[in-house]
């Protein structure tokens, strides 16, 4: 079985970027993804921020019969270099945040390492239905009065989607 690596980029804040993924025998699978948009930050909101966007996996497959596709997502470190401190720049100024696999944002999406979890799907393609996608909600916060211009702050999250 050889597992290939495809990386793509999401940017969190006010801009998403789309990019395909890798090649599994006769499956081919394609990426997209919106960030979290949270718009221009207020410092004086004494509420976290919170945003949604999503993840979408697509996986076609053109041989005969049917295979299952298992999917592993993992999530860069971004503009800070670590999960549990994530950070989007707006010029100089850093806003801290996260993205979460839940509403109650407890699981730091990542690539397993530092309490971060992986995201995972399993996908079956055959003759009878040659497309199959899994869809998940990433779940961005920003904690509430951090000390910094309001602005319209961003970040890019490398993502490398294994299968």
């Amino acid at each position: 079985m050889t597992r290939r690596h495809r990386p793509w980029l999401l940017a969190v804040g006010l801009c998403a970027l789309l990019a395909p993924g890798g090649a599994f025998a006769a499956a081919t699978c394609n990426v997209t993804a919106t960030g979290p948009a949270f718009g221009t930050y207020d410092p004086f909101l004494a509420t976290a921020d919170t945003a949604n966007g999503t993840v979408t996996a697509t996986c076609t497959w053109t041989g005969g019969g049917a295979t299952t596709v298992n999917l592993v997502a993992r999530y860069g470190t971004g503009n800070s270099g670590s999960y549990p401190n994530r950070y989007m720049l707006f010029g100089l100024e850093r806003l801290n945040y996260n993205i979460y696999f839940e509403s109650t944002f407890v699981t730091i999406r990542g690539n397993g390492t530092a309490g971060t979890q992986t995201g995972q799907a399993r996908l079956t393609v055959s003759n009878g239905n040659r497309t199959a996608s899994a869809t998940g909600t990433l779940f961005g916060r920003i904690p509430a009065q951090q000390n910094v211009l309001p602005g319209n702050y961003t970040d890019t999250i490398l993502i490398t989607l294994t299968y």
